[in-house]
This record gives C-alpha cells, sequence and structure tokens, in this order.
C-alpha cells in the first residue's frame, strides 16, 4: 500500500537482477474502505528489465514471454552481470590475476549472517538489539479484538 510504490518497483528489479530470476510482483489496487493500494504489479526479467507492468488500475493483466534457456545462458555465460557466480567466488578476477586460484573466496565475510544460519535465534536477537522486539508496535486506532467464548 501507499507510500512504498517506488519502493516495491526498485526491490522487485534488484532481485530479479541479484538472483538472476524473473520476479513476478502481484499487488492490490484501489481502495479496501481502510488503505489504498497502489498496484504497479510487474513481471521483471532476470536482468532487472521490467517486461510488464500494471499501472493502478483495479483488474488489470499483463503477461510476458519468459525464457528458461535465456537464464541458463546467463548464469552459464554472463561475466560481470553474473550476480549468483559472483556471490560465492568473491574477488576471484584479482585472485586469479595474483597467481592464488581461479575460484575467488567462498567464505561468507558477514558474521550476522554466519550466525543466522549456525544460531537463528541468537541471529534474532541481534536484530531486536536494533529494531524492536514485538511483533506489533503501539496504535491508538487500532481495535484490539478479544475471544469472548
Amino acid at each position: 500500500m501507499y507510500p512504498a510504490k517506488e519502493q516495491q518497483v526498485l526491490v522487485s528489479k534488484t532481485m530479479a537482477w541479484c538472483n538472476n530470476v524473473y520476479v513476478a510482483v502481484a499487488n492490490a489496487a484501489g481502495f479496501d474502505g481502510v488503505f489504498t493500494y497502489f498496484g504497479h504489479s510487474a513481471i521483471i526479467g532476470c536482468d532487472g528489465r521490467t517486461l510488464g507492468e500494471c499501472s493502478t488500475e483495479v483488474n488489470g493483466i499483463q503477461y510476458a514471454q519468459l525464457s528458461i534457456s535465456g537464464i541458463r545462458d546467463g548464469r552459464a555465460n554472463d561475466q560481470s552481470q553474473n550476480q549468483l557466480f559472483k556471490l560465492l567466488h568473491r574477488g576471484y578476477t584479482g585472485v586469479y590475476a595474483n597467481g592464488d586460484g581461479s575460484k575467488g573466496v567462498a567464505e561468507c565475510p558477514f558474521e550476522f549472517y554466519n550466525t543466522w544460519v549456525t544460531n537463528p535465534l541468537e541471529a534474532q536477537r541481534m536484530s531486536e538489539n536494533i529494531t524492536r522486539k514485538t511483533i506489533g508496535v503501539a496504535c491508538k486506532y487500532c481495535l484490539t479484538l478479544m475471544d469472548d467464548g
């Protein structure tokens, strides 16, 4: 819903490009009596380009032709745009040029992500230290539903 339209468009394109995958974004459009939804459902190509995008119309439809062989070819042959390869072969061009091998660095250099994989509860606690500890936030306009049975 508003005001996150620009973020939705940017994040979907970035996710597609960084992961070398197609991304389909399905978003509501219109007003539901409480919230206003901005639409802009989209199909994004594995290179981050928009293949089809709705506007703000209700019941909008978009379609695109997707190519499995195109993704496979890009993953096998792309160089600087091959994010999946580069993720687990960090610095491979420099490592190769220095004669230190041809694979680059595979280990994750980010302590938080290692903690997330090996100790997810600790990672949760770490995130709560810089965000919040509860799933909701106080709202003077929110209704509390109670089970009276």
